[in-house]
């Protein structure tokens, strides 16, 4: 399928719930290419953190709705030398598609030309392999930087031992 000519919004705070569900059914969901079900228990995420997202006056959420659905969000905040990029997710139905990488390469662009920023920089659980050659498939590099899982943030309780995130970085030229 081509995604170039879909819309992608920016989303505000009458989202926060459909985007809450999106990024659960995508991480936690039964279904789709990759999720965490089988290492992680729990909600990903809460409307009330979305809504601090989208609060964020340098951070800036994208959506996109295929018949009234929502089918992708994506987060990108401006930091100190790098734009973050988080909550991507992609509706189960239309992952390996191309909407994953149309909204990735949205995002990259709008950090690029908006917010000025030629690093990005994301994190991952460490034990989803596939995820992380998704996203080397895209030019981005593993930078060592592995943390234990962030149990303190509530985004879900590990249900396998020395779960872990680890960073990861792409660099273009602006």
């Amino acid at each position: 399928m081509n995604f170039s000519g879909v819309c992608v919004d920016r989303a505000d705070p009458t989202h926060a719930q459909a985007i809450s569900r999106l990024i659960n059914l995508t991480y936690r969901g039964n279904s789709g290419w990759t999720r965490e079900t089988n290492i992680i228990l729990g909600d990903r995420t809460n409307p009330q953190e979305i809504v601090s997202a989208l609060s964020n006056p340098n951070g800036y959420f994208f959506v996109t709705y295929l018949n009234n659905d929502l089918k992708s969000c994506i987060y990108v905040t401006q930091e100190k030398d790098h734009a973050y990029i988080g909550f991507f997710s992609v509706h189960p139905d239309f992952q390996a598609k191309g909407l994953g990488k149309h909204m990735l390469e949205y995002a990259e662009s709008f950090a690029q030309n908006q917010l000025n920023r030629a690093k990005f920089r994301m994190f991952v659980v460490s034990q989803r392999p596939e995820l992380i050659a998704f996203y080397e498939r895209r030019d981005y590099l593993r930078t060592s930087r592995i943390e234990p899982y962030p149990v303190h943030l509530g985004i879900g309780t590990p249900k396998v031992a020395e779960l872990t995130i680890e960073y990861l970085e792409k660099i273009i030229s602006l």
